[in-house]
């Protein structure tokens, strides 16, 4: 391979690291000015079922279950997330899994 390409391809993988978010998150996106709270938010994610986006390649299933605890605790105190079901290929790039959990009580 030529230096050419070998540099070009080094900085693809930068940009594309350095515009990526690697911890997991709540996919909880809000539309900005709606006045209308059942269209106030558009991503996955509901106060009752919440939907975390990760990348299980550097991310322990333990810290994707506490940070869905989390979300369900804020929200419904005396809760807990319980997984219902996973998919792949649907959130970002280098977060790729939505992990979808429903709130029930502990």
């Amino acid at each position: 391979m030529s230096s050419i390409k070998v540099t070009f391809l080094g900085i693809i993988l930068t940009l594309t690291a350095a515009c990526s978010v690697f911890e997991p998150f709540i996919d909880r996106r809000r539309n900005a000015g709606e006045t209308d709270i059942k269209k106030l938010y558009v991503g996955r994610s509901t106060k009752d079922e919440p939907a975390v986006c990760a990348n299980y390649l550097w991310t322990k299933p333990e810290g994707v279950q506490t940070l869905a605890d989390s979300e369900c605790e804020k929200f419904h105190p005396g809760t807990k997330a319980v997984q219902t079901k996973k998919t792949h290929f649907t959130c970002k790039l280098l977060l790729p899994t939505h992990t979808y959990f429903k709130c029930e009580k502990k």
